[in-house]
C-alpha cells in the first residue's frame, strides 16, 4: 500500500525555542522532511536571550503520523518545543458560526420598529394571513439543519453533542455558497416518531428542511413523513446531495472513456441511504444494470426473506440477472464502482479486475473505502469525498444551489425533475475540452456552480409544478 500523503486535515503549529546559531532552522525542515511531514507557514514570533522563537506550521498523514514528528523534533539539541497547537481544533472554539442583526439596533426609534411597539403590527397580519411569515420573517430564507448524530460522516452513531461541528460546519456552507441562513439543531433522540414531531413543531420558522447524518433505514421513514406532513422543502441531504454530485460526476466520467450510462455496469458498495439515493438517480438517467452490496456481499432476490425494507426495495430494483456472491463477483467486469459504506471496504483486487477503464468513487469521509494510492495505477478515474485529493465528490457542489432554487421558487417539494437538473447543472460547469482524469467535477468554490444550479432547480420546480 502506497503511504497517505499529509493533509491540512491533520495539520499543528509548533512554537519552537530556537538556538541562535546558523543552520538550526534547517535541522527542523531536514527532520521534517525525513520523518514525511510537510511543512507550512514559519514564522518569527520574537528573540528572547539566545533563541529565536518561531511558530512552525506542519501537515502530517494523521495523529499518530504528527505526534511523531514532535518527538523527533524534540531530539534536535538546541531545539525546545514550548506549545503544539491542534489546527482544526483551534478552528473549532467557541464554535464557527453566530447569529448577526441585519439592521443596526442604536436608537430609540430603531429599538421601536425592530421590537416593540412596532413588531407588534407585523404580528397581527401574520396572523391574519400565515403567508407573509415568507415575506415578513426570515423563514424565507432559512434552513434548519436536523440531525439526531446516529449516521455521522463516516464516525458512526456518536450522538448529538458530537454531531454539533458538522451541522455547525453545514451551515457555514449554506451561508457561505448560498447566503442562507441555517441554523445546526441536533435532536437528543433517536425515536422516528419524535424526530418527526420535533421537525413538525419548529417547521413554522423556515423555509426548508435539510436532514443529515440520520442512519438508514430510519433516514427513509422520518423524510417520507416529514414530506406528506410539511408544505416546505424536506431534503435528507445524505441521499440525495450525494446522489446529485455522483451523478454529475458520472456524466462527465463517462465521456472521458467513452462510455453510455444505458451501456454500463454499476456495482454499489454500501446499501445505506447513500446508496439507495444513488442508485434512483442512476436509473432514472437511464443505467440499467447495477449491483449493490452490503456487508453479507451481493444483494439478491435469493435473501427477500431476511431484508428490511428498503433493501427489499434495492433486491427488486437491481441485480437483473439475480447472481449471488462477494464484491469481487460483482466488480468483475464492471465499469463503475462507487463505494457509500466505510473504510477499508474495497479490496485491492476488486478494482483490478474492473473492465476497461475503471472509473471508481471512494466516498467514506474522513477514510475512503480504498485510499486513492492504492489504485491510482489501475483505475481511469478516482473520486473520493475528501478535498485532498482530485475530484472531491462534495455535497456542498449541490445542497445549496438546490435550496436556494427551491427557496426561491417558493417549492413544496424537492422532486426528482429538480435533483437531476442539479446533476446537469453540475455537470454542464466542465467544458468537455477541458475534462481531464483528475478533473471530472468542478470545484467547490466555482461561484457559477450554485449560480448554475439554483437556476435549473428553479426552473424544474416551476415545470415540474411544485412551484408556489
Amino acid at each position: 500500500m502506497s503511504e497517505i500523503q499529509p493533509t491540512v486535515s491533520y495539520s499543528f503549529t509548533m512554537r519552537l525555542y530556537i538556538e541562535n546559531k546558523p543552520g538550526m532552522l534547517a535541522k527542523v525542515l531536514n527532520t521534517i522532511a525525513d520523518m514525511k511531514g510537510d511543512p507550512g507557514a514559519v514564522d518569527v514570533v520574537k528573540v528572547e536571550g539566545n533563541f529565536k522563537v518561531r511558530d512552525l506550521t506542519v501537515s502530517a498523514s494523521d495523529d499518530v503520523h504528527a505526534k511523531k514528528i514532535v518527538t523527533e523534533i524534540k531530539k534536535i539539541k538546541g531545539i525546545q518545543v514550548r506549545n503544539v497547537s491542534d489546527r482544526v481544533f483551534l478552528l473549532h472554539l467557541g464554535g464557527k458560526i453566530r447569529i448577526q442583526n441585519k439592521v443596526p439596533v442604536d436608537t430609540r426609534d430603531a429599538l421601536s420598529m425592530a421590537y416593540t411597539p412596532g413588531v407588534g403590527r407585523v404580528c397581527r397580519a401574520i396572523a391574519e394571513d400565515k403567508e407573509k411569515a415568507n415575506t415578513l420573517t426570515i423563514k424565507q430564507n432559512s434552513v434548519a439543519v436536523v440531525s439526531d448524530g446516529s449516521a455521522v460522516l463516516g464516525l458512526g452513531n456518536i450522538g448529538p453533542e458530537a454531531a454539533m461541528p458538522v451541522m455547525e460546519g453545514k451551515a457555514m456552507l449554506f451561508k457561505e455558497f448560498a447566503d442562507i441562513d441555517a441554523y445546526p439543531i441536533c435532536l437528543n433522540t433517536q425515536n422516528v416518531d419524535e424526530i418527526i414531531k420535533a421537525v413538525e413543531w419548529i417547521s413554522p420558522g423556515f423555509g426548508g428542511i435539510n436532514l443529515e447524518d440520520i442512519s438508514a433505514p430510519r433516514c427513509f421513514e422520518i423524510e417520507d413523513r416529514l414530506k406528506e406532513s410539511l408544505d416546505i422543502p424536506v431534503f435528507h441531504d445524505d441521499q440525495h446531495g450525494t446522489a446529485v454530485v455522483v451523478m454529475a460526476a458520472t456524466i462527465n466520467a463517462l465521456k472521458l472513456v467513452d462510455k453510455k450510462l444505458e451501456d454500463i455496469i454499476v456495482v454499489i458498495v454500501g446499501a445505506g441511504a447513500a446508496g439507495v439515493a444513488i442508485i434512483k438517480i442512476l436509473k432514472n438517467a437511464g443505467v440499467e444494470k447495477i449491483l449493490c452490496c452490503d456487508s453479507t456481499g451481493i444483494i439478491s432476490r435469493n435473501r427477500l426473506p431476511d431484508l428490511n425494507d428498503s433493501k427489499k426495495w434495492l433486491a427488486e430494483n437491481t441485480n437483473t440477472d439475480n447472481i449471488d456472491g462477494s464484491v469481487l463477483d460483482a466488480t468483475n467486469n464492471s465499469d463503475l464502482l462507487i463505494g457509500v459504506s466505510g473504510p477499508n471496504s474495497i479490496p485491492k483486487k476488486a478494482v483490478e479486475i474492473m473492465g476497461r477503464d475503471p472509473i471508481v468513487f471512494a466516498l467514506a469521509n474522513p477514510d475512503p473505502e480504498i485510499m486513492p494510492e492504492e489504485i491510482d495505477s489501475i483505475a481511469r478515474v478516482i473520486a473520493t469525498g475528501r478535498s485532498d485529493y482530485p475530484n472531491q465528490i462534495n455535497n456542498v457542489l449541490a445542497f445549496p444551489g438546490i435550496f436556494r432554487g427551491a427557496l426561491d421558487a417558493r417549492a413544496t417539494d424537492i422532486n426528482e425533475e429538480m435533483k437531476l437538473a442539479a446533476a446537469l447543472a453540475i455537470a454542464e460547469q466542465i467544458d468537455e475540452k477541458d475534462l481531464s482524469e483528475e478533473y471530472i467535477i468542478p470545484s467547490v468554490f466555482n461561484k457559477q456552480v450554485v449560480r448554475r444550479v439554483s437556476k435549473a432547480v428553479k426552473e424544474a420546480a416551476i415545470k415540474s409544478g411544485v412551484s408556489r
